[in-house]
């Protein structure tokens, strides 16, 4: 048995704080020893970020998106197909569009932004709480399918198999609208996956058996065994302490820097009054600038330097990715 879930499940109190000393020079860490950094081996995805407003407000939302919250604006479809055209223009291999907010069902544009990526011949990843703002978009989405099949996958966020532990972070009423939007887009034949956190006090195995049962329980098909269906994150607690990256650390942890997100993927973000949208490293770091690398693609090919709490807990430590 699991031990009894903590009204915060996410975030342990007990954990000491980040020492204020870390990641503060872009080469060098704390002890004096050289920051690793990552190269760009290949643009697999790139990540378009329709915006950061929301019909949640959840706990522990990294990008702090909320109904109110605009700091990054809606992304337009005309922004994105200039994205679309210099992946073609560089003759980039990108396989795949992931699609982020904020909730991106919100942005007036979302369905022009898939039909585009898709007709294209990409790969469509999206990233959804599957509640009010999608399934006003059900016509429009069923016509995707219908056109692009098995191409536009939708990523549904339940944060735990519990609905308890869910509406913890994401709020009341949240469980039944999020599991009945995942229910339909079954029911109608999407590609579908599902975004989960695995609890400090369970195993790896345990969270996607909790997870397996859920969907059983919600006649959903999915194979949670499969990383790339059940996609399950590490805590995103950005004040605990965590370890530095070196570049002896890659050696010491049995590591590849080709596995590490920003090895294969960069986001487009457009902040609020701005004109132009803009080309960051990582999909965690939205609002850090020296994660900012250029307002296009071209710009933003170079390496990146694991400066951030995240790059350590979350990618290289964590082995997690946003990317399917």
């Amino acid at each position: 048995m699991n031990a009894p879930l903590t009204l915060s499940p996410f975030v342990d109190i007990q954990k000491p704080r980040l020492d204020p000393g870390k990641f503060r020079d872009p080469d060098w860490t704390a002890r004096g020893e050289p920051r690793a950094s990552v190269a760009l081996e290949s643009l697999q995805t790139l990540w378009l970020n329709t915006g950061t407003l929301c019909n949640l407000a959840c706990l522990n939302c990294y990008i702090e998106s909320t109904p109110t919250n605009d700091a990054l604006a809606w992304l337009t479809a005309e922004e994105a197909r200039a994205y679309l055209d210099e992946i073609a223009a560089l003759g980039l291999k990108t396989r795949e569009i992931g699609i982020t907010g904020g909730e991106p069902f919100m942005n007036p544009d979302i369905l022009t932004i898939l039909d585009d990526t898709l007709g294209r011949g990409f790969e469509a990843l999206v990233l959804t709480n599957a509640m009010t703002p999608m399934t006003h978009r059900r016509a429009g989405l069923l016509a995707l399918k219908d056109r692009y099949g098995v191409r536009l996958t939708l990523r549904v966020s339940l944060d735990h198999w519990t609905s308890a532990v869910h509406e913890a972070e994401r709020g009341p009423a949240s469980w039944n609208r999020a599991t009945e939007g995942l229910q339909w887009l079954s029911q109608q034949g999407f590609s579908i996956a599902v975004a989960g956190r695995q609890l400090a006090d369970e195993t790896m195995e345990d969270a996607r058996l909790g997870y397996g049962r859920l969907m059983d329980s919600l006649g959903v098909a999915l194979d949670c065994q499969n990383p790339a269906r059940l996609v399950l994150f590490p805590e995103m607690d950005a004040s605990a302490d965590v370890p530095e990256i070196t570049t002896a650390c890659w050696d010491i942890l049995h590591k590849r820097p080709q596995d590490v997100m920003c090895a294969s993927s960069r986001m487009v973000v457009k902040r609020r009054g701005a004109n132009h949208p803009v080309v960051i490293a990582c999909t965690l770091t939205p609002y850090d600038p020296q994660f900012e690398l250029g307002g296009t693609l071209a710009e933003a090919l170079g390496a990146v330097k694991l400066n951030h709490p995240h790059c350590a807990r979350f990618c290289v430590l964590g082995g997690a990715s946003c990317s399917g």
